[in-house]
C-alpha cells in the first residue's frame, strides 16, 4: 500500500461517524492542574483541608491515595467525593469548595495570585486584591489566558455588571485579570476639568456672597 492511499484511509477514519462518536465519549473534566479543592469532612480532621489538583487530573487524599477526577465537573464534585469517601467512611457529611488560582494584576492595590472560589463573581477576585487603585482605567480591564484576550471592553464590563461567576465565565487556574492604568492624556483631562471647575465654583460662591 503506497503512502498516498494510507493517508487517504487515515483521513476517512478520522472523519468517520465512528471516530466522531469515540471522540465524543472521551470524558471531559473541568479541573485543571493547580486548582484547589477545599474539603471539609464533618467530625474528621484528617481529611479536612485544601488540596491541590494533581496530574490526571487527580485528588490525592491521606490514607486513601489518588482519586481520579477525569470526567468530573466542578458542579458535581461534592456528590462525587461523597461517593468516593463513602467507600472508606460511614455516611460522611462532606462540604466541598473549588478554588481557581487567578492572577489579578495591574492597577489594583495588591497585585498577585489569589485562590478564588469557582462560584465567586469577578468583583470578588478584584476585591481579593484590594480593589482598583485611583489610577485604574477600569473600562479597559480584561481577562487573558496565555496571551489571548478572553474578555475585554464591553464583554468584560457586561460580565462584571451581570455578576457572572468564575465558573460561568469558564476561567481556569492561571488566567489573568488585568486592570490597566489611565494614560497621561486622561489624567491631564481630569486635571484640566478640575482647574476649570475651581474658578466656576469661586465665581458662584462670590455671587452668592453678594
Amino acid at each position: 500500500m503506497n503512502e498516498k492511499v494510507m493517508v487517504c484511509l487515515l483521513a476517512l477514519l478520522v472523519a468517520s461517524p465512528l471516530a466522531a462518536q469515540t471522540a465524543a465519549r472521551v470524558p471531559h473534566s473541568d479541573f485543571e492542574l493547580g486548582d484547589q479543592i477545599l474539603l471539609e469532612v464533618e467530625g474528621d480532621t484528617q481529611f479536612t483541608r485544601a488540596y491541590s489538583v494533581g496530574p490526571g487530573p487527580t485528588l490525592t487524599l491521606p490514607v486513601i491515595g489518588a482519586i481520579p477526577l477525569t470526567g468530573v465537573r466542578r458542579a458535581d464534585v461534592e456528590t462525587y467525593l461523597i461517593q468516593q469517601l463513602g467507600r472508606y467512611l460511614k455516611n460522611p457529611v462532606i462540604h466541598v469548595r473549588v478554588l481557581v488560582r487567578l492572577a489579578v494584576l495591574g492597577e489594583v492595590e495588591h497585585p498577585g495570585y489569589y485562590a478564588v472560589p469557582a462560584g465567586a463573581v469577578v468583583s470578588d477576585a478584584l476585591m481579593a486584591a484590594g480593589g482598583p487603585t485611583k489610577d485604574a482605567k477600569f473600562t479597559s480591564a480584561r481577562i487573558e489566558r496565555e496571551g489571548d484576550r478572553l474578555y475585554e471592553g464591553n464583554t468584560f464590563q457586561d460580565a462584571f455588571a451581570r455578576g457572572m461567576t468564575i465558573e460561568a465565565l469558564g476561567l481556569r487556574t492561571g488566567d489573568r485579570i488585568i486592570v490597566p492604568k489611565q494614560g497621561d492624556s486622561e489624567r491631564t483631562v481630569r486635571i484640566v476639568s478640575l482647574l476649570v471647575a475651581i474658578p466656576v465654583a469661586v465665581f458662584t460662591v462670590t455671587r452668592l456672597a453678594h
